[in-house]
């Protein structure tokens, strides 16, 4: 299983990719094996402000509906609109062409309550 150094994860199995004062957000490997299948992703907060642990949006599995939990507040500023037509993509590329959001951080500092990944192993017992 991959688990990417240059990122942070919750304890609710997203990642974070931080670039300066804005953010790339999705799911980890992890968590799109325990969904299985994904077959669509539903996000309607852009351009809101969520705040840390709120539900940013939802990702429907062949078996399961699952919230997506927001790891740092922060103002969603746009969202991969290729999930549309490729929900898949969050299956086979997690941390790449299967990212969820972009975002604007708020609060910088809350960034130190996430894990990093050796920490994250742990959590899942890897």
């Amino acid at each position: 299983m991959n688990f990417p150094s240059d990122l942070k994860y919750s304890k609710e199995h997203e990642w974070i990719r931080v670039e300066g004062n804005t953010a790339t957000i999705g799911i980890t490997e992890f968590a799109q094996k325990e969904l299985g299948d994904i077959v669509y992703v539903e996000i309607e907060t852009v351009g809101q402000t969520i705040a840390k642990d709120a539900v940013f949006g939802t990702v429907e599995a062949v078996k399961t509906v699952s919230d997506l939990f927001m790891p740092v507040s922060a103002k969603v500023s746009g969202k991969n609109e290729a999930l549309n037509d490729a929900p898949e993509s969050v299956n086979t590329d997690p941390y790449g062409t299967g990212w969820m959001i972009k975002v604007e951080l708020t609060d910088p500092s809350e960034l130190d309550t996430l894990m990093d990944a050796e920490a994250y192993k742990a959590l899942v017992g890897q």
